[in-house]
């Protein structure tokens, strides 16, 4: 007997319930929607770690997983290289170096005599070989410039004549309120329109104190802050964040840890001498802080002051408030810009997950360990440190003496 031909809906239907048995007896198994598509993760953008937020206290732990994780190669791609090729311009910084402008120079030596000062250090005093073989003689002592080509005030205002034959008049006022005496040759304030910049990025800023940095961040207490001279709105805004951070406060404002120098008991390697005073230790103390709470006395526009750079130079991150071009003086993805939240919540809980992701905190502090600078090497070139021979050249380029 011929057997009949099985009809192809019956094959089908066949087909499709051993197809269902087989799947949920778990013979067959298929991947999750999820397992399919993979998260997009930039290590350098909000998270930049692929592990989970977990307090940390050691940096160079944290700098171990951050070089795993992204390092250098990666950083430099996102912020513009190493400091000897691509940085962005910036108008808020004068330039400095280069041999272009040495024909404009009408003297080889020029003498600088510092008349009026409160903080400008001794150990400036010096005889400095400038850039186009021009040699700078800065000193206090008019035994030692007895004729000099150009005299410096800064808390005294020059005087109110010049007549041929006498010295160029300089006046400095690196103070937010710049003002120009009336009675100066040259201007110097830490704005670039002036006719020198000084910026309070250089070494010379913080002379004697002790430099040591430790290793070891505090998980408890993330924050640090020092103020001794208690304005109204600053004093309002440090109180406000820092009620929703864990901090210790060591100068006279809003003091939280029983007195000025309760730094050093509780950091005794700070000690500088027998007798140290609270800014000696200033930033060995900030150092065992993930964050230093930097604001400005006035915020306006270049006025970045050594509240910011003391915090970069102890090795912790500063959260500040100050000066809204602030980015075009420091090194990038250094600070947390508080002015960028929308609130004091919003940077509070920022702060709070960037202290316990040891990643991200670490990618704050790539910039000095890839050479990344940005404009913070033409901040620094344009400081303090190298003030001597810029002012010297510019009392070349008038002819010093001689000028008209």
């Amino acid at each position: 007997m011929s057997l009949k031909p099985i009809n192809s809906i019956t094959v089908a239907i066949m087909v499709g319930f051993s197809f269902v048995v087989l799947l949920f007896s778990g013979f067959l198994e298929f991947p999750s929607v999820t397992s399919l598509v993979q998260p997009i993760n930039d290590p350098l953008t909000s998270s930049e770690t692929k592990t989970s937020p977990a307090p940390f206290s050691d940096l160079i732990d944290a700098f171990r997983k951050w070089d795993s994780q992204v390092g250098c190669h990666r950083f430099k791609d996102k912020h513009g290289g190493t400091s000897l090729n691509k940085s962005k311009g910036s108008s808020a910084l004068q330039e400095f170096g280069g041999e272009s402008e040495c024909g404009a120079l009408k003297m080889n030596h020029v003498s600088i005599l510092v008349r009026g000062w409160t903080w400008i250090p001794d150990n400036l005093d010096n005889l400095y070989s400038c850039r186009c073989g021009l040699s700078c003689l800065w000193t206090k002592s008019p035994v030692l410039a007895d004729k000099p080509d150009a005299l410096l005030f800064e808390t005294s205002t020059p005087p109110l004549l010049r007549h041929d034959g006498e010295p160029l008049r300089v006046y400095m006022d690196l103070e937010a309120g710049r003002k120009r005496s009336g009675r100066e040759d040259i201007f110097i304030s830490y704005h670039a329109e002036d006719d020198v910049q000084s910026t309070y990025a250089g070494a010379l800023f913080h002379n004697g104190r002790n430099y040591r940095v430790s290793s070891s961040k505090n998980n408890d207490t993330l924050v640090y802050w020092s103020s001794s001279r208690c304005l109204s709105k600053r004093n309002e805004l440090a109180t406000k964040l820092l009620s929703l951070l864990p901090h210790h406060s060591f100068g006279k404002c809003l003091n939280n840890v029983g007195g000025l120098d309760m730094a050093l008991s509780f950091y005794p390697e700070c000690a500088t001498d027998a007798h140290p005073k609270w800014w000696d230790h200033l930033h060995c103390a900030m150092s065992h802080y993930k964050f230093v709470l930097a604001i400005e006395n006035i915020w306006t526009e270049s006025y970045v002051t050594e509240k910011l750079f003391y915090a970069l130079d102890s090795g912790a991150v500063p959260i500040y408030f100050g000066a809204p071009n602030v980015m075009d003086f420091v090194p990038p993805h250094s600070i947390i810009d508080g002015n960028k939240f929308s609130s004091l919540e919003e940077l509070a809980s920022y702060v709070k997950s960037l202290a316990n992701d040891p990643v991200a905190y670490a990618g704050y502090h790539a910039w000095r360990r890839c050479g990344v600078l940005g404009n913070y090497g033409k901040t620094r070139a344009a400081s303090l440190d190298t003030l001597p021979c810029r002012l010297c050249e510019a009392v070349s380029r008038k002819g010093g003496r001689n000028a008209s």
